[in-house]
């Protein structure tokens, strides 16, 4: 028996002492000058010093973290215009279908499930029944709505959104009995509208849009908006602030018409300047273009592929609400200018067409509409036919309007030859690969309307001003360089033949 004092394991530990030294050599950097490993490019330009466009750098910004407000329902200051902040995450989709067939309901359902989406929410259920019209109490009926609170509780979800606009007392029912937030189409359309809009006057248009619908749907909770402020609640003012005095829900609603009020004034101003550069276009008789359509039909990136315009682009509904206009050229040098506007959507809200309306009428006043379609969505004659309902709104209808079927690359063949079929004014495009892109140019340039008065004219050199806005604004047929001057044939519009007219060439 080996005795314990002589037990040691020195032999093992210096056997593993190797594998010690073979990881000190795998973990050293390789002095082998032979090295085939590649160095960096140093003349290749660092990604972060390219200047990004503007749509990029407003995509960033979009998605960026932001820190999440207070959860308080309480509407404590009306100028901040949010619908008890509509703070969308985990929802359920109500609507009600009145007409039409089975597939009608479901894409107005799927849209509804996308613009949920869009303002921040995650959709976990969606129903819809069969009803004449929308029950003028609840809705969808007073025992569907305990089903309706059965499928709540089961999905654990915080708010409703119904597919159509609700009159007060139908939401305050909803909310009394579902015991849950509820926000209805229109609702939700502003919300989205509020988180997208960018400038001054988009900014304000959606804030008038909200309190008007805001004005009519205050309520209380919990007594809050009943109190009286007159004596002590008052703050205190003394003799003439005590008495009866007006309820909280009043002093809102005198608010939000001071508020209203104000912005109106405001956006008039900003009407002016609209119409002012508007009719400077006019004056010089510019030609103007407007891109048109459904939303996430394609416009600003058909914008960006027609003049390199650098505009946010997401696929997203209404992810860009502020109009951009650009100025361009014909291949044979006229001038014209071309212009992305907000886009349209069933239903849409009668409070956004009224606050959107001098922006709108950037497309009532164009020479040529360019109305986008989505060829790959799953109903694009239901989009053509919302946003001619919107033409004829605003008195767009009789525009000369050219058919753009964006999405080729994504769309049937059989339902691009049908749409085509049906609008034989149209033209196939895909925006994110370029195809029919310079076909659509061709088209847009032919249908742009032409100088009307015809002249001939001997300009001397020293008057190349005028032949340079011949260029711009005329179409020249012949043009000839001789001793005396430069001879030069073609149309052009009236103020600019009258002072052609100095130089014309008598017929011999």
């Amino acid at each position: 028996m080996t005795n314990a004092s002589d037990f040691t394991l020195d032999p093992e530990l210096d056997e593993t002492s190797a594998w010690e030294d073979a990881d000190s050599l795998d973990d050293s950097e390789p002095d082998d000058p032979d090295s085939t490993e590649p160095e960096p490019d140093l003349s290749a330009p660092d990604p972060e010093e390219v200047d990004p466009t503007t749509g990029q750098m407003d995509l960033v910004e979009r998605h960026q973290l932001r820190r999440v407000a207070s959860l308080r329902t309480e509407l404590e200051d009306v100028t901040e215009v949010e619908y008890r902040q509509l703070r969308l995450e985990r929802v359920v989709l109500v609507g009600v279908w009145t007409g039409g067939t089975v597939q009608d309901a479901e894409n107005s359902m799927a849209e509804l499930a996308l613009l949920a989406e869009t303002a921040g929410s995650e959709v976990l259920d969606a129903i819809y029944q069969r009803r004449m019209s929308p029950d003028p109490a609840t809705y969808i009926g007073r025992g569907k709505v305990e089903g309706l609170k059965e499928i709540v509780a089961a999905t654990g979800a915080d708010t409703v959104i119904c597919d159509g606009e609700l009159a007060p007392s139908q939401l305050r029912n909803l909310e009394d009995r579902l015991k849950v937030k509820v926000v209805d189409r229109t609702a939700l359309i502003l919300d989205i509208f509020a988180q997208h809009a960018k400038s001054k006057e988009g900014q304000a248009q959606v804030e008038l849009a909200q309190l008007n619908y805001l004005k009519q749907r205050l309520r209380g909770w919990g007594g809050n908006l009943s109190r009286q402020v007159g004596g002590r609640a008052a703050g205190g003012v003394g003799i003439g602030g005590r008495g009866p005095g007006e309820t909280k829900i009043e002093t809102d609603r005198r608010r939000i018409k001071t508020r209203i009020a104000k912005l109106r004034r405001e956006l008039r101003e900003m009407k002016g300047t609209r119409d002012t550069k508007r009719s400077e276009r006019k004056r010089n008789q510019i030609p103007a273009v407007a891109i048109a359509g459904y939303t996430n039909a394609g416009k600003s990136s058909l914008l960006n592929r027609f003049t390199s315009a650098g505009v946010l682009v997401e696929d997203s509904l209404f992810a860009t609400l502020d109009p951009t206009t650009r100025r361009t050229t014909t291949h044979d040098g006229r001038i014209y200018t071309m212009s992305d506007t907000v886009g349209f959507v069933r239903h849409l809200p009668h409070q956004l067409v009224e606050a959107f309306r001098s922006t709108l009428e950037e497309v009532a006043d164009a020479d040529l509409i360019l109305h986008v379609v989505d060829g790959s969505h799953a109903d694009p004659e239901g989009q053509i036919a919302a946003v001619r309902e919107v033409f004829a709104e605003i008195g767009a209808s009789q525009v000369p309007e050219i058919i753009v079927i964006n999405k080729a690359d994504a769309a049937d063949p059989l339902v691009i030859g049908r749409l085509q079929q049906r609008e034989p004014h149209s033209v196939v495009v895909s925006a994110r690969t370029g195809e029919g892109i310079a076909e659509a140019l061709a088209f847009v340039e032919d249908e742009l309307p032409r100088p009307d008065v015809e002249f001939h004219a001997l300009l001397p050199y020293e008057r190349g001003d005028l032949l340079n806005r011949i260029h711009q604004q005329g179409e020249i047929a012949t043009l000839e360089h001789t001793g005396e001057g430069t001879v030069v044939r073609g149309r052009a519009n009236e103020g600019l033949a009258g002072e052609l007219a100095a130089y014309a060439v008598t017929p011999s």
